[in-house]
């Protein structure tokens, strides 16, 4: 009789036991899949996102990419512990590389916004962007602040997908923005007189006025006419390793390494031999 009833009381145990160990199993494996930290330190490797902008990230004479985002992105992966692997995208289609996999996370001069903050998860800052509209003399001629450049006739550019295309149109509403899909176009179009300004962050824009003073010239208050916050960007619900980024920001911060690497690329042009 006991025989009988033993494996009938003892199944639904054994079937409760077996359930459980399953979907532990599978939270405790979607639990690390999740994690980029973790990923990354499996792999060691970090894979960063990012897109060219001077002096943030550039190719120097050799091919090599330098700028102050590739400081940032090799000094995080050597504290990790891990090689860096760079990933370049246009800046259009980052956000979609970023969260379809093709690399763990954005360190790529990307602001903080909340249509990108509904996509992404952002850390502390690292920095701050200062946004300026720099004109072509000829072009702009009667063009002297930068509410003057409120007309429908004026053409600025700038690149798309950008913080600084977004806050131009707000500035000035009435203006015809063209967009372009790398930085370089947009500063040609510039400097051949097709378009009346470009906006920027700095400090590109302070930069080719000194580069070419006879052509450009920054308008009346219109020299960081906005300012925005710059943060690492990685997938959502990643908590763990948002945790771990936010911290690091925060050290380097506070041990003034970041402050050291702003100023050697933004306020210096000791690296300008390197790329020419």
């Amino acid at each position: 009789m006991l025989k009988k009833i033993f494996p009938v009381v003892l199944m639904p145990v054994l079937v409760v036991l077996l359930f459980n160990l399953v979907v532990f199993s599978r939270a405790n494996a979607e639990t690390k899949s999740d994690s980029m930290i973790e990923n990354a330190l499996e792999r060691e490797s970090l894979k960063v996102g990012f897109s060219t902008f001077v002096p943030w990230a550039m190719q120097d004479k050799n091919g090599e990419f330098i700028g102050f985002e590739v400081d940032v992105a090799r000094k995080l992966a050597a504290d990790l512990g891990v090689k860096l692997e760079l990933v370049p995208v246009k800046w259009a289609g980052i956000l979609p590389a970023l969260l379809t996999g093709q690399f763990d996370i954005i360190i790529g001069g990307m602001s903080v916004t909340t249509e990108r903050n509904l996509k992404v998860n952002f850390t502390v800052p690292y920095d701050f962007a200062g946004l300026s509209l720099v004109a072509h003399k000829a072009k702009a001629e009667n063009l002297k602040t930068l509410n003057d450049f409120n007309k429908a006739e004026c053409l600025i550019a700038a690149r798309t997908g950008t913080s600084a295309a977004f806050s131009i149109k707000l500035a000035l509403p009435k203006a015809k923005l063209l967009l372009f899909d790398e930085e370089a176009q947009a500063v040609q179009e510039l400097l051949n007189g097709r378009v009346h300004a470009f906006v920027s962050g700095e400090p590109l824009p302070s930069a080719m006025v000194l580069e070419y003073p006879d052509k450009l010239f920054i308008p009346e208050n219109a020299e960081i006419f906005a300012k925005e916050p710059v943060a690492f960007a990685i997938r959502k619900n990643d908590f763990d390793s948002l945790n771990v980024l936010d911290n690091w920001v925060r050290r380097q911060e506070s041990l003034g390494w970041l402050a050291e690497r702003r100023h050697y690329w933004f306020k210096t042009d000791e690296w300008k031999d390197k790329i020419k």
